[in-house]
């Protein structure tokens, strides 16, 4: 028999799920099922992915200083507070690898991204599941679950697959009821849908325990090459960076991401698309009878009678060759998630649930 048996927590992950991609027999699939940004990359990043992969015979740099140094310019950030992952998701891994272990509790939120118990168990943590209230984020909650265990809080905004948002009154408020051992994480990635709300920058410069995570794999149209960033006090990211591997990103990661960032005339474009055809899904989706909040997202979700009534319309969006997201591990069986395409790609999921609708 085997002596070998792995590290405390390992053995508790569930498997991460991601969205389906495919329908068998159909080549005319519109997938809307990972929150992919419909009009892709930026020009610039793809002139440099091809000119970043002539020198791929060559290791990156290690200190991803030009990309930190776009990021502070863009954001108007320190680039010395700054550190580079392969997508935020690493960012957030080596938070709870830094500063949690076994004894140690991370509290996420009942309808937050499914990542954080996987992290958690993965340091040896234990997640703590707290309840939202109507799909919002319940500050008091929160609060009312810290223990002197804690650890970590870590807090998706805009909600994840809710696409709810908390305003930085009652972000200030949550920082403020935290004791100072515990480190405050705002998961902001997609805050670039949300008009002003800062996504918590305000809070990381005034504090030393509040750590704010951004992807480019959301309005950037990078989710392909994985990269993201992390934004909080120098000593914390000091201390992330001795567990971050040298070479964690690529030559072509970095010029991607560089180049995606120095073109803000694409993200606004980018921008300006999700929230004409948001507003237009959110609109179709209620005059036929099918509930959902006001999302800050690139998606919406559709919340339906009742899960049975959510599979009646999944199966009638995969009829008609298009993928959205079940979220019953969410929380919500009752939900489709919904990304938000352009005016052609909106039209045909309208077109669909309008006739799914009709035969109900």
């Amino acid at each position: 028999m085997t002596q070998i048996s792995p590290q405390p927590g390992i053995m508790e992950i569930d498997l991460y799920v991601g969205g389906q991609s495919a329908i068998a027999g159909r080549k005319d699939v519109l997938k809307l099922s990972s929150n992919e940004n419909p009009l892709g990359p930026p020009p610039a990043a793809i002139e440099a992915i091809t000119e970043a992969a002539r020198a791929a015979h060559l290791y990156p740099p290690t200190d991803h200083a030009a990309l930190r140094a776009a990021i502070a310019d863009v954001h108007g950030l320190d680039a010395e507070r700054v550190i580079c992952g392969v997508g935020s998701d690493e960012v957030l891994q080596f938070i709870c690898q830094a500063f949690t272990g076994p004894g140690d509790e991370i509290i996420h939120t009942e309808h937050g991204f499914s990542m954080y118990p996987i992290l958690a168990h993965m340091a040896g943590a234990t997640p703590v599941k707290v309840a939202e209230r109507d799909r919002v984020v319940d500050i008091d909650a929160i609060l009312a679950a810290v223990t002197d265990r804690t650890r970590v809080v870590m807090l998706t905004n805009p909600g994840n697959p809710t696409g709810t948002i908390l305003p930085t009154e009652d972000l200030t408020r949550l920082a403020d009821g935290l004791p100072g051992h515990v480190i405050l994480v705002l998961d902001c990635a997609y805050i670039e849908y949300a008009g002003d709300h800062d996504g918590g920058e305000a809070l990381v410069r005034a504090r030393d325990n509040v750590i704010m995570t951004r992807t480019f794999s959301k309005l950037y149209g990078l989710g392909g090459l994985r990269i993201g960033f992390g934004y909080g006090p120098k000593a914390l990211i000091d201390v992330m960076t001795r567990i971050r591997q040298p070479f964690n990103l690529s030559g072509v990661q970095l010029a991607a991401a560089e180049a995606a960032l120095r073109d803000p005339d694409w993200a606004a474009r980018c921008v300006a698309l999700n929230a004409d055809q948001r507003a237009r899904l959110a609109g179709a989706l209620r005059q036929l009878g099918i509930a959902c909040d006001d999302s800050h997202t690139n998606f919406v979700l559709a919340r339906f009678a009742d899960e049975a009534e959510a599979g009646r319309a999944h199966q009638a969006l995969l009829d008609a060759g298009i993928i959205v997201r079940r979220v019953t591990g969410y929380g919500f069986p009752e939900g489709l998630r919904i990304t938000v395409g352009d005016e052609d790609q909106t039209g045909r999921v309208i077109a669909a649930l309008t006739d799914w609708r009709k035969g109900e």
